[in-house]
């Protein structure tokens, strides 16, 4: 068993043993892509989602991003691994926004 907690640093990480502020085990990286947003509905339990995925961003820009569409749409939604998901069908809505904010976004999907 490995140092779970310093008092100069505070936690540790078990696997790398670095400080759990500089530790990069943990966390996820985003997915390398094309650049290009792609825009999509899907049904889930009979309701209709907008997900877009593919947004060359990290993280905090993700749920900024995720954000501010959800204000424009006036719906509520989430950011989960790297994906957009907003409740309804908004895709209109989210490319047009994607592109004005300097985006690539294109229709994924039927």
């Amino acid at each position: 068993m490995g140092l779970v907690y310093s008092t100069d640093s505070g936690r540790m990480c078990p696997v790398c043993r670095k400080p759990a502020t500089e530790c990069e085990c943990g966390r996820k990286k985003a997915p390398v892509g094309d650049g290009i947003a792609r825009v999509s509905r899907e049904k889930r339990n009979g309701k209709v989602v907008t997900v877009v995925k593919g947004l060359p961003l990290a993280q905090a820009e993700l749920v900024s991003l995720g954000k501010q569409l959800r204000a424009q749409c006036g719906s509520g939604g989430t950011v989960k691994d790297f994906v957009i998901e907003l409740q309804g069908d908004h895709a209109d809505k989210i490319m047009a926004a994607l592109q004005a904010a300097g985006h690539k976004a294109k229709r994924a999907g039927a």
